[in-house]
């Protein structure tokens, strides 16, 4: 067995015992309510091992037994200020999660709890990380009725959270307890997202499929600094570059928007459980369409990914602003109030540098719907910024059955044609659900890279060619689906059947003269 499958298998077996844990815990609590305790303690027990180990090694240079859970609050408050520029946040000896959960039986664990998240929080106020931290604990309630009717239930219910966080092993697991933080972190959301149906499936993208961008948005690329997506979610697309950056993943910046509170809240833990520094992330909280960020300037993005909400309703044409608004006002038309699909298209298409890439994830509709869709995809293709047009499975991603598309934006491409993959049956079953194997993926891949011609599942095709069928992008009008039914010889049937008829009227005849001899002997 390989390093890398042994590494896998061990994160997997890691993310089953985890999630027990976490199904174990909750008990009557609905899960995707359950989710924000469990998430939200997880990233206080990093917050307190990440600080403490930066601490430690800081001082341990000069003092080899030195332990910041060991010291007191007050000789703590010397290194505040120089860790905050550093790490962004603080958290008191005292108030470290280990502590707190050794001590957990002793205290009113609530309000303990709520005393902590505050002043993490606050830590940061007044600082450049700021904006990173705050309330980013609003959503974990430590006296919701969830938890219990009575306070006494309640902390009983949170002292079972804690310990079960104190007993997962992770140094067992990897190298580097960051990257296995991430890795549980984003195991939980996929389940709790799986779980939930279409409201999980909103804010987060496969892994497989996130892979798959990543890469296309990548390919060619060789100076990538600024990544966005302008839909985040949990911000699981976004980190997907740090799994294949590895190394060189400290060179980029992530920038974001969502305009879910919880799931912006998820995101900006994420970036923190990555390891990501609070200088090097910029998630904003808002409606992209109606109040993009001042900070995501224009034209800035090296590479942009995203899965924005399918058919989301907007205000459209009943925001007389909009359709003087940059963004889209080039396209002279907007996208529909009920389908605001390609009005993300054309953000992104505004937020791309000069000679970056965009990759989005598309309902199959926005690519031949006529009327206003139609207008935009025409400005797309006549100013030639559709690169390529990927077919996906059905059912990969959790709350659609939907077989969605991938459409490739470029701003600077090297002929007038679009590159069209059919990728509708690279799939492997995985329980309920479909998915791209690795296998899957690199075919994909491979066709994107080489932009050729393969039967019945890639073709470079003119734009005139496209403007012939209405600007219609569909990738069936342009990739002929393979004919997998039986091939019949006409001839060969044809005597077959001369054949049959013969036997038939000879098995007639025996049959007549059989019944004729049976009348005869009954007469």
């Amino acid at each position: 067995m390989t390093i890398k499958s042994s590494r896998e298998e061990e994160k997997q077996a890691l993310g089953r015992m985890i999630w027990k844990m976490a199904e174990e815990l909750r008990g009557s609590i609905d899960g995707w309510d359950f989710k924000q305790y469990v998430l939200g303690i997880l990233f206080y027990r990093f917050l307190s091992e990440n600080l403490s180990n930066y601490l430690n090694k800081e001082q341990r240079n000069f003092e080899s037994e030195f332990d910041y859970a060991q010291i007191s609050d007050l000789e703590a408050e010397e290194a505040r200020k120089d860790t905050i520029k550093e790490k962004g946040f603080y958290i008191l000896p005292s108030e470290l999660f280990q502590n707190v959960v050794q001590n957990a039986s002793n205290q009113s664990l609530n309000e303990v709890l709520a005393r902590v998240f505050l002043n993490i929080e606050n830590s940061a106020r007044g600082q450049e990380s700021e904006s990173d931290f705050k309330g980013l604990f609003d959503d974990i309630d430590v006296n919701s009725k969830k938890l219990g009717n009575t306070v006494i239930a309640r902390n009983k219910k949170l002292i079972q959270i804690l310990k079960s966080i104190k007993s997962l092993n992770f140094g067992d697991y990897a190298e580097c307890s960051t990257d296995t933080f991430g890795d549980a972190y984003e195991y939980l959301m996929s389940m709790y997202a799986s779980q939930a149906g279409k409201s999980g499936g909103e804010y987060f993208t496969p892994q497989e499929v996130s892979h798959l961008l990543v890469e296309m948005v990548m390919h060619g690329n060789n100076k990538l600094n600024k990544v966005y997506d302008p839909a985040c979610g949990s911000g699981s697309l976004l980190l997907k570059f740090i799994k294949i950056l590895g190394e060189n993943k400290n060179k980029i910046e992530f920038y974001g928007q969502e305009k879910n509170l919880t799931t912006y809240n998820l995101c900006r833990i994420n970036m923190i459980l990555h390891n990501i520094n609070y200088d090097k992330f910029d998630i904003a909280h808002g409606d992209t369409l109606i109040n993009p960020n001042e900070n995501h300037q224009e034209g800035s993005f090296d590479a942009i990914v995203s899965n924005p909400p399918f058919s989301l309703k907007w205000e459209g044409k009943d925001n007389p602003i909009l359709i003087n608004d940059s963004r889209f006002s080039d396209a002279g038309v907007l996208a529909p109030k009920d389908k605001a699909d390609l009005a993300f298209t054309m953000h992104i298409l505004s937020r791309l540098h000069t000679t970056g890439t965009a990759a989005i994830i598309h309902h199959p509709g926005a690519l031949y719907r006529v009327n206003a869709e139609q207008k935009i995809r025409k400005y797309l293709l006549d100013n030639n910024y559709v690169h390529s047009v990927i077919q996906l499975p059905k059912d990969l991603f959790f709350g659609t059955p939907m077989a969605t598309c991938i459409v490739v934006l470029k701003k600077s491409k090297e002929d007038n044609k679009v590159h069209f993959i059919d990728a509708y049956s690279e799939f492997k079953k995985s329980g309920n659900k479909n998915k791209l194997s690795d296998n899957n993926r690199k075919k994909i891949m491979d066709a994107y890279i080489k932009r050729n011609d393969i039967p019945y599942f890639s073709s470079l095709v003119d734009k005139k060619i496209i403007e012939e069928n209405n600007y219609s992008i569909k990738i069936s009008t342009y990739v002929q689906e393979e004919d997998t039914s039986e091939v019949v010889d006409i001839k060969e049937l044809n005597k077959e059947i001369a054949t049959i008829v013969s036997r038939q009227r000879v098995l007639r005849k025996q049959i007549d003269a059989i019944v004729n001899d049976l009348e005869g002997i009954e007469s």
